[in-house]
């Protein structure tokens, strides 16, 4: 994997966190940390795709029916005793 060199500017506070970061052991300098950062982003974009899409089929999928909460709470104890 080709690396490229970036140059960012942070203020004092942001300086002093990425700073402690490093000094806390998490991480061995700054590159390691912004790219943990820029990881972290794109997973959570990752799942907020996933979810929206979740969503839209959700709503796409017809009218919904109603709930019933008995019949939902024995399945879900069955599902436990299924497991102990």
């Amino acid at each position: 994997m080709s690396m490229h060199r970036k140059t960012i500017t942070l203020t004092e506070q942001q300086n002093g966190w990425v700073k402690a970061q490093i000094e806390s052991g998490h991480f061995g300098n700054d590159s390691e940390y912004i790219r943990d950062l820029i990881r972290r982003d794109q997973q959570a974009k990752q799942r907020l795709a996933i979810l929206r899409e979740a969503l839209v089929e959700g709503e796409s999928s017809g009218n919904p029916n109603p709930l019933d909460i008995s019949a939902i709470k024995a399945a879900g104890r069955k599902r436990i005793k299924a497991v102990d």
